[in-house]
């Protein structure tokens, strides 16, 4: 090999360790658009569309934020947090991000996982004994309440968890039968719940059947509440404590929490239901008045791994980037790239998450729906795109090949919410410019 040969060699190298670096260290700026690869005469396609949407009232505002090569490009609310008084929804507002929850959780499961505190095959009863010997619902009888198991072919292990492959439902959003039994033994979606401890409904869980065989289907459940509750034991704090000096803290994000401060209350977004005639009303409680609306700002210490977490789209935005730079974020390294790799590949085999779009197409990680390279041809997002939301219609995806980052928040319900969905992606990707 000559001299020549080996210098060049050299110098590539260093090229490509130079660049791995730097996309391991990008840091959220916020820069012009140009700087992230887009048209800024394109994204005021975006800008326009969202102002639109409030006037013709499909919402009553929205946040986005675009970030890509680490560089933000558009950061902007059009609307109102009160259409009737025209106050302006601010984009440093507090949403309630619900089961975007999950992602966090999700991250604090793998940082303990990486400190040797279990493995991903261990069975959960290791760790939560009432989850031994565990049966799967057979028959249910909707006049009593009653039913019949089988055993579980084997247990539920902490990667059915991540996966949602373990067989456990979700109390009021499933079938029938799911939210009979979740009813009588008080079991909850874990958002604002009172009068009980995360400890006592996830013991009381594992004695009640699953609703197939672990591993056989890919069903939402209750999987990220066990796993906050299995955080707790294994970190020896609780689940608010660890989110905040393990993650949010070390982040610098200084707006996310289960319990939001009293001094930042005026901050708390307000939510809205629409009708099919345009009309949009401020709602003080959902689900027929069970869920009481300002529950952030009701001290609480029921934490829920799979929801009740809020937080503002710019530091949620920071937590992606941690993910998007394989784990680390100004010089704080929360996982290895390979755990991130881990998390954000096809985890299912040759399951399919029974959700979303095309839900037969794509895959799911651990805590993520991914985009397969067949789901990609419905989408403008890159295979390997990796995202999730909340009930209360915020939602982000993440696009490793564009090395971008997209958050939109609304707290929001009504029959043309999903409108601004369709028409927000294409927006996206047609500004990018490079």
């Amino acid at each position: 090999m000559t001299r020549s040969l080996i210098a060049l060699l050299i110098l590539f190298s260093s090229i490509v360790n130079d660049q791995t670096v730097q996309a391991q260290s990008k840091i959220l700026t916020e820069a012009a658009p140009a700087a992230g690869g887009f048209s800024a005469a394109r994204l005021a396609r975006l800008d326009a569309s969202m102002q639109a949407w409030v006037n013709q009232k499909w919402v009553n505002g929205s946040v986005v934020l675009i970030a890509r090569h680490g560089k933000v490009v558009f950061y902007k609310a059009h609307g109102y947090n009160d259409p009737a008084t025209k106050a302006p929804l601010d984009k440093t507002g507090i949403f309630r991000v619900a089961s975007q929850t999950k992602a966090l959780t999700t991250v604090a499961v793998m940082m303990l996982w990486e400190e040797g505190k279990f493995s991903l095959d261990d069975p959960v009863s290791k760790f939560i004994p009432t989850f031994a010997n565990q049966k799967v619902l057979a028959t249910f009888n909707a006049k009593d309440t009653t039913y019949t198991t089988v055993p579980a072919k084997r247990p539920i292990t902490i990667r059915d968890l991540l996966t949602h492959t373990s067989g456990l439902g979700y109390p009021a959003i499933g079938p029938p039968a799911e939210s009979a039994i979740y009813a009588k033994s008080n079991m909850t979606g874990g958002v604002g719940v009172k009068g009980q401890k995360l400890s006592d409904a996830m013991t009381r869980l594992g004695t009640l059947p699953l609703f197939f065989q672990p591993g056989e289907q890919w069903k939402y459940g209750l999987n990220m509440d066990v796993l906050g509750y299995l955080i707790e034991k294994w970190s020896g704090m609780n689940l608010e404590d660890f989110f905040q000096k393990r993650i949010c803290q070390p982040l610098g994000m200084k707006d996310t929490y289960f319990n939001v401060p009293p001094e930042k209350g005026s901050r708390l977004v307000n939510f809205f239901q629409g009708d099919s005639a345009g009309t949009i009303k401020k709602q003080a409680s959902v689900f027929g008045g069970v869920l009481d609306m300002n529950y952030p700002l009701q001290k609480h210490d029921y934490f829920s791994g799979g929801g009740g977490m809020s937080s503002t789209v710019y530091d949620y935005a920071t937590f992606l980037q941690m993910l998007l730079n394989n784990g680390e974020y100004n010089g704080v390294r929360l996982l290895a790239r390979n755990t991130v790799r881990l998390m954000t590949m096809n985890q299912i085999g040759d399951l399919n998450p029974n959700i979303g779009d095309h839900a037969l197409d794509n895959k799911f990680g651990f805590g993520f729906l991914v985009i397969s390279e067949n789901g990609s041809k419905f989408t403008p997002s890159q295979a390997g795109t990796y995202s999730w939301g909340g009930v209360f219609s915020t939602s982000y995806w993440v696009d490793p090949k564009e090395d971008m980052l997209v958050l939109i928040y609304r707290n929001m319900w009504g029959p043309y919410v999903s409108n601004t969905d369709k028409a927000f992606k294409p927006l996206v990707y047609q500004a990018i410019n490079d």
